[in-house]
């Protein structure tokens, strides 16, 4: 890869950590969070639920924005209000406060989620698209890997406050590098004006194309499944099997390893054995993973290391199946790729959402109710995966 694609690679992947950050650097804190506002486990897990609504709702703004007013602007506005969501999380004085301070940080958020995966489509398409994605993922695993411990550490010494603190200070940092780094990749000449029309031409056509949708929600319920265990793994992990803070940063960060890890070698599968055989194949082994690991926690056999080295195992197939789908996905709509990127990413996220939602309302704390959400959306995707590869090949 060319010198200045590691360079965009790697800038993307900066970018694109932040979201990341802004989940998993407070998952730690959850439980002190709790107790400091006066609030249950079910509220405190509905700060990441509205987070992850505005999120994957804000895309839609941003997308057409981006075509029409090229990459950087909407990052500039995105990333602001990003920082002064962080800033209102940090100074929440109840619960409600702080899921409202989430939402606004969320919308800010969905600039910063929607926008690399449409420069990615500006540069390339096909096998060297998926290898940008992949390099640009290998960037993002720092943040899953590091984010927790980072606020493990800021418990150590701090309130779980600093921990917004922190968040506005990476914005500021990320602003600076928009604004002297990041070139602009959408020239003049291929911008798409804004207008009602186009906008609902655009959405017809990625609405009524069924491969669009399918990659999407296979790609939904993949990272479903993940943010279901964001909302969850803190109490399992802390309150059931009794980690540490710390400790809890080092098991998470072993889902990290394997995602990232996996979504290295996913453009060379997709070379060798076709991108569509790659993301059925691993739907079905991430799917077979969540199953054992249900069997097991059903049984009472679902010890520490066996929930990790399962988890760890299904992120990895996953791996696979994330970048792969994204770039499938935009890979037909390159003349609406901002449209396109937002709206899958409206999609995936609240996917993400409606599964936090549903599977607090009867989460226990439990190996058993996490893994039973978990597995749901594997059982979705795996579903939809095969019916969407079915129809474009009937043979």
């Amino acid at each position: 890869m060319p010198q200045s694609a590691l360079r965009i690679a790697f800038m993307l992947g900066l970018l694109s950590v932040i979201g990341p950050i802004a989940i998993d650097m407070y998952l730690p804190a959850l439980p002190q969070i709790g107790a400091d506002l006066n609030a249950d486990m079910t509220d405190v897990q509905l700060t990441l639920a509205v987070y992850f609504v505005a999120f994957g709702g804000a895309q839609i703004l941003y997308g057409p924005l981006a075509d029409h007013f090229g990459r950087r602007p909407p990052l500039f506005i995105g990333l602001t209000i990003f920082a002064m969501g962080a800033l209102g999380s940090a100074l929440a004085p109840s619960v409600d406060f702080l899921m409202a301070a989430r939402f606004l940080q969320g919308l800010g958020g969905a600039s910063i989620a929607a926008l690399p995966r449409a420069v990615v489509r500006d540069l390339h398409k096909g096998p060297e698209a998926t290898r940008l994605m992949a390099r640009i993922m290998l960037v993002v695993s720092v943040g899953p890997m590091l984010a927790p411990l980072a606020g493990s550490g800021v418990l150590m010494i701090g309130s779980w406050r600093w921990i917004f603190v922190a968040m506005v200070l990476i914005a500021a940092m990320a602003l600076m590098m928009v604004r002297f780094s990041l070139p602009e990749t959408l020239p003049p000449e291929h911008r798409v004006r804004i207008n009602l029309r186009s906008l609902l031409q655009g959405f017809r056509t990625l609405l009524t194309d069924f491969r669009f949708l399918g990659l999407t929600l296979v790609a939904g319920f993949s990272m479903a499944s993940f943010f279901v265990f964001l909302a969850t793994s803190s109490y399992v992990y802390i309150g059931f099997f009794g980690l540490t803070p710390l400790q809890y940063s080092a098991a998470f960060a072993a889902n990290a390893v394997g995602f990232f890890g996996a979504s290295q070698i996913a453009a060379r599968l997709g070379v060798k054995y076709g991108p569509s055989r790659v993301v059925a194949n691993a739907m079905a082994g991430f799917a077979i993973a969540q199953v054992t690991l249900l069997m097991l926690a059903i049984a009472g056999f679902a010890g520490l290391f066996q929930v990790i080295a399962l988890l760890f195992i299904g992120n990895a197939f996953l791996g696979l199946v994330i970048p792969t789908c994204m770039v499938m996905a935009l890979d037909d709509h390159g003349r609406i790729a901002g449209l396109a990127s937002s709206l899958g990413g409206t999609i995936q996220m609240t996917t993400g959402a409606v599964m936090i939602a549903i599977s607090s309302i009867f989460f226990d704390g439990t190996v058993v109710k996490m893994v039973v959400s978990t597995a749901l959306c594997a059982g979705c995707g795996v579903t939809i995966s095969m019916l969407t590869f079915r129809r474009r090949n009937p043979a």
